[in-house]
């Protein structure tokens, strides 16, 4: 796997940003909001949507005078060798460990949800092995998987919410500002970083056809992820009531067990399939932007030959910390607050930076090119 493979266009580029960013409504990231915003989770998310439009325009405001570079090459650019390397190593910790904590809460969803007999490791070498296998592939394959599935997961997803809407109760929205303004705040500054794929996306702006791909495909996807997600939490809370949520780990896959449309009482059957292949293209894209960084960051070439070597390490960590359903979640959501400040201070930085060293002088001609 080297860095001279075929480039994708912006449609597999939007699918993978869709399926990566859009799945996170099926896994604990409610629940982290609504522990803290409680029934007005959703304001929240709108709060964090807003903020994090700063740092997505300014990351690609300072791409389009570096369109031949990736996110460590900037780093190493802007901020100089030393530091350049030490927020790339820091970026490649963060990412890393998402792959590990994401991939663990995803087993824990299949284990104690669709398979009770099987037993966790089963799940997790499998899920690993396709994935790892996905990522040596390369970014078109992840990328034309993505494609090809975005269709049926988000129809089937679509007439999932809109039974669960049917079902729900608005009324149980009510109060709009929950516990107060300033948890609503407070949770939005702190979980900033539950889009934080986005400024990740810098890792692989290189292997995108244009900048302009690049650029569109990011707002594009953004701009669809967010309502979708925005939507889910007020179904959640419209179905089970903030009281329940604070208890259900995962909403969206416990509201597809409730909903039964007609003699259909088995929808989860229908879901099933099309959420497993988005969790396999979300994972082995992270495992691929591991795979990039890790080799940009110490000028490994021939980076197929770790995928061995990140599988174990992913698995091993994956199930080693005891009673994962609760561990986890709480490690996940303390890095979330870790990382939002970072999320949105660096490319900031990085724009500043750019505009101070007359980067943005040729900002015209850049862009054409």
């Amino acid at each position: 796997m080297k860095q001279t493979e075929g480039k994708i266009g912006i449609r597999e580029y939007t699918a993978i940003i869709m399926l990566s960013v859009g799945t996170k409504l099926t896994d604990d990231t409610p629940t982290v909001l609504f522990n803290s915003a409680k029934n007005s989770a959703w304001i929240s998310l709108i709060l964090i949507a807003l903020l994090s439009i700063v740092p997505i325009w300014f990351l690609v405001k300072v791409f389009s005078v570096h369109q031949d570079k990736n996110l460590h090459d900037l780093n190493v650019y802007l901020f100089g060798k030393v530091l350049g390397h030490i927020i790339s190593v820091g970026m490649l910790a963060f990412g890393f460990s998402a792959l590990v904590l994401d991939s663990a809460i995803y087993v824990d969803i299949i284990s104690s949800m669709y398979f009770t007999k099987t037993p966790s490791i089963a799940i997790y070498v499998v899920l690993v092995i396709v994935c790892g296998y996905g990522a040596k592939r390369g970014l078109q394959h992840i990328g034309s998987t993505a494609w090809l599935t975005l269709f049926y997961l988000k129809i089937t997803l679509l007439f999932a919410l809109a039974f669960a809407f049917y079902k729900g109760n608005t009324k149980l929205i009510f109060p709009l500002w929950g516990p107060g303004y300033w948890e609503i705040v407070k949770t939005a500054g702190s979980k900033m970083s539950i889009f934080a794929d986005f400024y990740y996306l810098g890792i692989i702006a290189p292997m995108i056809d244009s900048f302009k791909s690049f650029k569109k495909g990011a707002f594009v996807a953004f701009a669809v992820v967010v309502p979708e997600i925005l939507l889910a939490l007020m179904i959640y809370v419209m179905l089970f009531d903030f009281t329940s949520i604070e208890v259900i780990s995962y909403p969206f896959h416990e509201m597809i067990l409730y909903i039964s449309i007609g003699f259909l009482t088995n929808v989860e059957t229908f879901f099933l399939p099309f959420w497993l292949v988005a969790a396999f293209v979300r994972f082995a894209f992270y495992f691929y932007l591991v795979l990039i960084l890790f080799g940009a960051i110490f000028k490994i070439k021939e980076y197929e030959y770790l995928v061995p070597v990140i599988s174990i390490l992913v698995i091993f960590l994956g199930v080693f910390p005891k009673s994962a359903a609760f561990t986890i979640p709480g490690l996940r959501e303390w890095m979330l607050t870790i990382l939002s400040p970072m999320f949105f201070l660096l490319p900031c930085f990085m724009w500043l930076i750019a505009k101070v060293r007359g980067d943005f002088k040729n900002e015209t001609s850049a862009q054409k090119n």
